[in-house]
């Protein structure tokens, strides 16, 4: 069974790969983090308005609350991403036919002017 060497190139883009699967990691753990705490802030407002409840009671609401917002939050997210990589298909579409149209063009042009320096050049050799 023959190993292959990877060339520094190679390790470079995997590394660059990890960094970046790293990097979005910890991005969206400190989201994550922001959002409890946002979570946390806004049953404390709303438990706040709510002066009859025992503090045992309190406690439940705002962890009911907590846990109400997580999920709404986690599924928007959801949501935003399947729309966002839909998108993402979408538009690496549009791009695909643009880049094709634009090669043609200069193909095209290129010929055109070509063909129109060879008449030129056979015009001026008669």
């Amino acid at each position: 069974m023959s190993e292959r060497i990877r060339t520094g190139e190679e390790r470079t883009w995997n590394g660059e790969r990890d960094l970046d699967r790293a990097v979005n990691e910890i991005e969206g753990f400190l989201l994550q983090e922001a959002e409890k705490d946002r979570a946390r802030t806004r049953a404390e407002a709303f438990c706040a308005a709510l002066p009859w409840l025992t503090d045992t009671q309190r406690q439940e609401v705002a962890a009911r609350y907590c846990q109400d917002q997580y999920e709404t939050s986690r599924a928007y997210l959801h949501r935003i991403a399947v729309r966002s990589a839909s998108l993402r298909t979408e538009y690496e579409g549009v791009y695909r036919v643009l880049r094709r149209r634009l090669v043609t063009a200069c193909v095209s042009a290129t010929t055109v002017l070509v063909a129109l320096v060879t008449v030129a050049a056979a015009g001026l050799t008669r």
